[in-house]
């Protein structure tokens, strides 16, 4: 039985993705209020730098991809403890590195890190307690230096563990205990000690209009932007709510409000159906691969574009907190952008050569 060496479905639905991104930052980059002007441009860039590690994704292979694994994660640490001596402060987090004209979040670096590493390290399967001892010493140092400045970013990481361990099916109790544990924690240990305006964030959504004017404002005004659009949208470029600023962040954090509003519900479908099948067709992929370290891979991947699309979406509509993690392949932001088209650079290759010899 002949079966296809490389995948088309993939790439075509990440261009369907990037160009409704493309499409929504161009139309915000008009609005009049926006600081940055060259929001649109530097997206493109975003697009040209990626061009550079994927074909070197495409050049070295799955196991040379693994090989690097180690090295990957030895930087990714070593630029997220960098930004607690020269990091960039942006919107109250300090966890920014500035290159030159570039700005980047050694966090992107950090989920491709763990992402590769991780599967090596879980690939014997779960065999007892004892089998969490890697992944754990692997994660959690990340997670802590992560999660201080990022809780969004912490957010994204664990899941990705628990799509990992899913698939490595450890015991159902472990999966209670654990549930149990955050329920207990959360609300006693970390919220507590989480600052003043992370904490708004994570309660408001509930009803936004108890501060309409403060921490709801931005919830409300993405609301109204997405039910303004009505049935087909108000067009291209034709966003009041968005264009005259009433919508924070339109081209990162509320993208889906700005697309919403000029693409209306019907827009607003189709861009939930491309990510329902982006969705699909790596969980489809994920099933011909038959080495566990390459399922494993595959299950960070969905946990990872999983949680920022389900967490970026939900905040958009007020049915989740507010984080700051952005749409994939849509929302504008370097260092995002080049990370997720890496992240699914680095399936398509796994992908491709899963039926070559070790």
């Amino acid at each position: 039985m002949h079966v296809a060496k490389y995948d088309l479905g993939l790439p075509v639905l990440v261009l369907l993705l990037l160009g409704a991104g493309l499409v929504t930052v161009s139309s915000v980059a008009m609005s009049p209020n926006l600081v940055d002007q060259g929001i649109f441009q530097k997206q493109l860039l975003g697009v040209a730098l990626a061009v550079v590690p994927l074909a070197l994704l495409l050049w070295a292979g799955r196991d040379r991809i693994y090989g690097a694994a180690p090295y990957l994660y030895v930087l990714a640490v070593v630029l997220l403890l960098a930004t607690f001596v020269i990091g960039k402060e942006v919107n109250g987090q300090r966890n920014w590195l500035v290159l030159g004209p570039l700005q980047f979040q050694p966090l992107e670096l950090a989920k491709l890190s763990l992402i590769v590493l991780l599967p090596l390290v879980m690939r014997g399967g779960y065999q007892g307690v004892r089998s969490y001892f890697w992944p754990l010493l692997l994660f959690l140092p990340v997670l802590g230096l992560v999660v201080k400045e990022d809780f969004g970013g912490g957010m994204v990481l664990a899941g990705m563990l628990a799509c990992m361990l899913i698939v490595w099916r450890i015991p159902l109790w472990h999966v209670l205990l654990v549930v149990l544990v955050i329920g207990v924690a959360f609300p006693t240990v970390v919220y507590p000690r989480l600052k003043p305006y992370q904490q708004s964030r994570l309660t408001i959504f509930v009803n936004p209009y108890e501060d309409p004017k403060g921490a709801g404002y931005h919830q409300i005004q993405s609301t109204i932007a997405i039910g303004s659009g009505g049935m087909q949208g108000k067009g291209y470029g034709n966003g009041t709510q968005t264009h005259n600023g009433f919508v924070y962040s339109q081209h990162s954090d509320f993208v889906f409000a700005s697309w919403a509003e000029e693409q209306g519900f019907v827009g607003a479908v189709a861009l939930l159906g491309i990510f329902g099948a982006l969705f699909w067709r790596l969980a489809g992929m994920s099933s011909d691969l038959t080495r566990p370290q390459d399922q494993l891979l595959f299950a960070g991947i969905l946990g990872q574009l999983g949680v920022q699309t389900v967490e970026n979406i939900g905040a958009s509509l007020s049915m989740l907190p507010l984080t700051g993690i952005t749409l994939p392949l849509v929302s504008y932001g370097l260092s995002s952008l080049v990370s997720v088209l890496v992240t699914l650079g680095l399936a398509y290759v796994i992908y491709r050569d899963r039926l070559e010899q070790i």
